[in-house]
Order: structure tokens, then C-alpha cells, then sequence
């Protein structure tokens, strides 16, 4: 069995005297799509954004391909240019969009092309229309932000983030700010990314989605992982597992 991309083993994190993150194993593959559902506040938003490094794991071990994401040793924080390094390599797609207003679709992705990963300002270019092209908004380059629709600006996400060529692709419920009609044309883009072998650690509460899309479920409550497997079976046996049962109650009529 070939080493997992992404592992994380006994991650804690708290935030005061709350323990948002409690001893959190998770391993993904390379190619594999894993999506993590859950009620809010059982730590989901907070994994990735320690896989990201956005937020300081206070206990544990977080690594992508072998390298170890936040610390060069226990205790010892890397420097910021050695984080901004890391973090193009696990591009990270938020669901309110964080586009800079003043600069274009096009200028969007092109400023981490320039600024991390040294690109010229013609290849940069080159990069940020190809994939435009493939989230379906080559003409929309030079749109400034508030002239684009929510799907619109969160497909200029997306794409922001894969030009980056990062290893792992996070996804924060990338949908959930988006008005229903907008939703199907954002999950068309990460079914296409998940078809094409993108490894990606996904939140999202759009069960039949993730049923549809991913390797596997992984299902948080509490700050721990209490269940996890192949979605379909998952999902079919979930009142194997009662806090999953519970959760998934709200969505059985979108996902049967």
C-alpha cells in the first residue's frame, strides 16, 4: 500500500477552553476525493484549515507528501516564506469567495502565479485563461469581481486555486453562500476535478453530492471522526451509527 498523500495523525486544537479538534487520524490518498460532513461546530472548517496552515494545531502531526505542514520540528513554527511555499501546495477554495475587488478574474489567479510560484506576467496570464476556459468563464477575464455572479466568483475560486497545481485541494462548503440555482454549475467543476484524479479534502453539506463524488465519507461530531467509509455503504447503514443517523434525518429525501 503506496504512502498517503495527506496524513494526519492525533491533531488537537482548541480554541480557549474549547477543544474544537480531539486526537483526529485521517489519511487520503493520492487521486482520492474525501468528503467530511458533520453539524456545524464539530470541527470541520477547523481541519482544513489546519491541513492549510491558516490555523495552528496545537498537538499532532499534519504531513503532505512526507513533509510536515506547520512545524520544522515540535513547538518550532516555519517561517512565513516556507508557509506561503506549503500552502500552494494544498490551494484552499473558501465559501465566501475571497476574491480581491479590485483586481479582475484573470488578475485574481494570476497574482499567487506572480507572487509564489515566480511566474512571468505573460505565463501567469496564459495559466489563469486556460483555466477560466475550463470553469467555463474564458469570457470573464477581465470582470472585476462585482460584475460576476456568486457561482461565477466561486468557479474563479476554484480556478484560482488549481492554477496553483497544489497536491491537495481543499474545499470549504463552497456552495453553502450561493443561491440554489447557482450550486450545480460550482459542483460541475469539482465533479470534473474529481474525474481528472485531483486528490481533494472536501466540507460540504451536500449529501448526495458527496455521495455521487467522493472516494469516501468521513463524518465528524464533536470534534472527532465517528464514522467513515465508502459513501453509498455509509450512507445505507447509517443507523449503524447514531449520530450520523441523526444528522443525515434533515437530508434523506435529497440523497434516496
Amino acid at each position: 500500500m503506496t504512502d498517503p498523500l495527506l496524513s494526519i495523525r492525533g491533531l488537537r486544537k482548541s480554541f480557549g477552553e474549547i477543544e474544537v479538534l480531539k486526537d483526529v487520524d485521517l489519511d487520503v490518498g493520492r487521486g482520492e476525493v474525501v468528503t467530511v460532513i458533520g453539524p456545524s461546530g464539530s470541527g470541520k472548517t477547523t481541519l482544513l484549515r489546519c491541513v492549510n496552515f491558516l490555523e495552528s494545531y496545537d498537538a499532532g502531526s499534519i504531513r503532505i507528501d512526507g513533509e510536515e505542514v506547520g512545524f520544522s520540528a515540535p513547538g518550532q513554527r516555519r517561517n512565513e516564506r516556507t508557509l506561503a511555499r506549503m500552502r500552494a501546495e494544498t490551494g484552499m477554495v473558501f465559501q465566501s469567495f475571497n476574491l480581491f475587488p479590485h483586481l479582475t478574474a484573470a488578475e485574481n489567479i494570476m497574482l499567487g502565479l506572480r507572487k509564489v510560484r515566480r511566474k512571468s506576467r505573460d505565463e501567469a496570464r496564459a495559466i489563469a485563461e486556460t483555466w477560466l476556459d475550463r470553469v467555463g468563464l474564458a469570457h470573464k477575464a477581465d470582470s472585476l469581481p462585482a460584475e460576476l455572479s456568486g457561482g461565477q466568483q466561486q468557479r474563479v475560486g476554484i480556478a484560482r486555486a488549481v492554477a496553483m497545481e497544489p497536491k491537495v485541494l481543499l474545499l470549504d462548503e463552497i456552495t453553502s453562500a450561493l443561491d440554489p440555482e447557482l450550486v450545480g454549475e460550482v459542483l460541475e467543476v469539482v465533479r470534473a476535478l474529481a474525474a481528472e484524479g485531483m486528490t481533494m479534502l472536501m466540507v460540504t453539506h451536500e449529501i448526495a453530492f458527496a455521495r455521487d463524488a467522493s472516494s469516501r465519507i468521513v463524518f465528524m461530531a464533536d470534534g472527532r471522526i465517528a464514522a467513515e467509509g465508502e459513501p453509498r455503504e455509509l450512507l445505507a447503514n447509517a443507523d449503524d451509527y447514531p449520530r450520523l443517523a441523526a444528522f443525515l434525518a434533515r437530508f434523506r429525501a435529497s440523497y434516496f
